[in-house]
């Protein structure tokens, strides 16, 4: 007859458990991986599936499971989960809200459309670059060195009271300013080059003041744009990847992967 103790299931329980809270609490949050067409039910399983292969290399602490030291582990993990996915998830937004500062420029302000990966009315312009960036993320295997990075970190990482250093939680703070950075490194040099369309009819304007500018100068400011959008779409890619190296350094120091 099969006897298990109390005391050997909740420590099997345990086992499971910190890895299921770390590893959910990203994928849940994560680009590609929290976007909304993925079915929550599909992430929970994936969640369920990479937890009990991580299983084997956590040291569950010894703690009782229904205790506060449990709770405070339990919060502890799922803070580095969405830690991490904030991180990434950072890009994303900058990307997207530097497609809506050129959308404006360029007219297409108004041209809104429901971003697939939040569900929520986005400017067209920046579900492009989300799309785009989106492919690029999933062409680079960066999904998977994610995976890899959340497997590391139970060894460089552990589950225990102590975990990421204040300094280093204040430098993901400053990471904040990233969304700021890169959506005007994206969508600067198109705002630039409009403004200096947009100057030119303000010239044709005093020449010529009975020439109507809004039937056409917009569509001129809007050709303009997508030229514009054509050309730079290699630059776009270049401050996303240059962007994701660095929250891959920044993710390797949080979890002391260095």
């Amino acid at each position: 007859m099969l006897v298990i103790e109390a005391g050997r299931l909740e420590a099997l329980i345990a086992q499971y458990l910190w890895p299921f809270l770390r590893l959910g609490a990203c994928l849940m949050m994560a680009p590609a991986f929290g976007a909304r067409f993925v079915p929550a039910r599909l992430r929970v399983l994936m969640t369920a599936a990479l937890a009990a292969l991580v299983a084997p290399l956590v040291t569950a602490p010894a703690v009782p499971l229904f205790s506060a030291q449990a709770f405070l582990i339990a919060l502890q993990q799922v803070l580095i989960g969405v830690a991490m996915a904030f991180v990434l998830q950072l890009i994303f937004d900058a990307l997207a809200m530097g497609g809506q500062l050129l959308a404006n420029t360029m007219g297409l302000g108004f041209a809104f459309n429901v971003d697939p990966l939040r569900g929520a009315g986005t400017p067209v312009l920046g579900q492009l670059y989300m799309i785009l960036v989106t492919l690029t993320f999933l062409a680079t295997d960066a999904h998977l060195l994610l995976i890899q990075m959340l497997a590391a970190s139970f060894t460089s990482l552990p589950v225990g009271m102590s975990g990421v250093d204040a300094a280093l939680w204040w430098r993901l703070v400053l990471w904040g300013g990233q969304l700021f950075s890169s959506a005007l490194a994206v969508a600067l040099p198109g705002m630039a080059a409009l403004l200096v369309v947009n100057l030119g009819f303000g010239v044709m304007s005093r020449a010529a003041p009975t020439l109507n500018l809004f039937a056409v100068g917009f569509p001129v400011a809007l050709l303009a744009g997508l030229v514009i959008l054509y050309l730079g779409l290699p630059s776009v890619q270049g401050v996303f990847l240059a962007s994701l190296g660095e929250a891959f350094a920044l993710l390797a120091a949080l979890l002391r992967l260095n």
